[in-house]
């Protein structure tokens, strides 16, 4: 049985725009109480801050190793499963999980040696936005009041914490020898489709370009695609127009 500090190390919180310093603070809080100490911040305002010090109340060594990236996609590079945060629901229907059901295809993913996980949870006010949602697998829920469901984004992480911390100290997988595919390589394999698709002009008025990758992204990212079957995919595309980035 693998060691659990090592599976805790495996999960990455991505916390993108945050506006108030003070929620960063409290959400380094949460994640020390419950094991996590991967921490990315996109675009943080008024980061570093004595708010945010104060907030996470000796969870410095949290802050400390937070890493402050400029975008979503620099924050998820080496990342094997994406998983967005969200209490609204989306014209486009993500794979969606609540937040039990995630930490287990948590569990399963980083069951196997080397992939690692990343929980993206959006800004205060609108949370994240349909193309943020783009870079993600699978739409976390919380399940609440449907008539009063406000919940703090520090809280939120709170709650995903608690009930990761549970699953992993309560639930093992065996590790499988098939290796998902990474952010990055997903990333590539879809930057490549477009190029394809925009060679035979498949895109038009009916099917415009940003709403067929979006569902193309869903369609592959239900299917969980390991390396080998992205790589087979990309041999195919190869033949009908070469990648060009």
């Amino acid at each position: 049985m693998k060691d659990e500090n090592y599976t805790f190390d495996k999960v990455r919180i991505v916390m993108v725009n945050t506006t108030e310093p003070g929620n960063i603070g409290a959400a380094a809080r949460a994640m020390k109480n419950m094991n996590l100490s991967k921490l990315y911040l996109v675009n943080p305002k008024g980061y570093p801050s004595a708010v945010a010090t104060a907030r996470a109340s000796g969870a410095d060594d949290v802050l400390s190793s937070a890493v402050v990236c400029e975008s979503l996609e620099q924050a998820l590079q080496g990342i094997h499963l994406v998983i967005g945060a969200s209490a609204r629901q989306r014209n486009i229907k993500w794979r969606q999980m609540d937040v039990v059901g995630t930490c287990g295809e948590i569990q399963k993913t980083t069951a196997t040696e080397n992939q690692t996980v990343a929980v993206v949870f959006g800004t205060e006010k609108s949370g994240l936005t349909n193309e943020e949602l783009d870079l993600c697998q699978i739409l976390m829920t919380i399940p609440g009041n449907p008539d009063y469901f406000s919940l703090n984004v520090a809280s939120a992480i709170q709650v995903f914490a608690y009930q990761h911390y549970v699953y992993t100290t309560t639930t093992k997988f065996d590790a499988s020898s098939n290796e998902l595919a990474s952010f990055n390589e997903l990333e590539s394999f879809y930057e490549h489709l477009a190029q394809v698709l925009e060679h035979i002009d498949y895109f038009e008025e009916k099917r415009p370009k940003a709403l067929l990758m979006r569902r193309l992204r869903r369609f592959f990212g239900k299917a969980e695609p390991e390396k080998e079957e992205v790589a087979i995919f990309r041999g195919i595309l190869r033949n009908i127009k070469p990648f060009k980035k």
